[in-house]
C-alpha cells in the first residue's frame, strides 16, 4: 500500500471508529472478534448491547469490508475480514493517537 492509499484508509478508519456516532461500539465489536468468531447474540451478550444495535454495527462493518459473515439465517457467525487484518496496524495507530488527544 502506498502512502496515498494509507492516508485514505486511515481517514476512513478514523471516521468509522473515532469520529462517527457509534464508533466506540464498532471498535468494541472488532476487538471482541479479534478473539474469535461469534454470532450477533453472543456479541450482544458479551458487550452488554442490544441485539439490534449489534446487527446495525455489524452491517456497517460489513459494508466497509471489515467483517465477514459465515453461514445464513439464525446463528450466522461473524469474523474479521482479510482487509481488517491488513489495516489493523493503522487502527492501532489511531487508537494511540486518540489516547493522547
Amino acid at each position: 500500500m502506498n502512502e496515498k492509499e494509507r492516508k485514505q484508509v486511515k481517514k476512513a478508519l478514523k471516521f468509522l471508529f473515532f469520529s462517527s456516532r457509534g464508533g466506540r461500539t464498532r471498535l468494541r465489536i472488532v476487538k471482541l472478534l479479534e478473539e474469535g468468531n461469534f454470532n450477533a447474540n453472543q456479541i450482544a451478550e458479551a458487550l452488554g448491547l442490544d441485539y439490534k444495535t449489534v446487527i446495525h454495527h455489524l452491517e456497517v462493518l460489513g459494508e466497509n469490508n471489515l467483517v465477514v459473515k459465515d453461514g445464513e439465517k439464525y446463528g450466522v457467525r461473524y469474523r474479521l475480514s482479510s482487509d481488517y487484518k491488513l489495516f489493523k496496524d493503522i487502527l492501532e495507530e489511531l487508537e494511540k493517537e486518540a489516547k493522547y488527544s
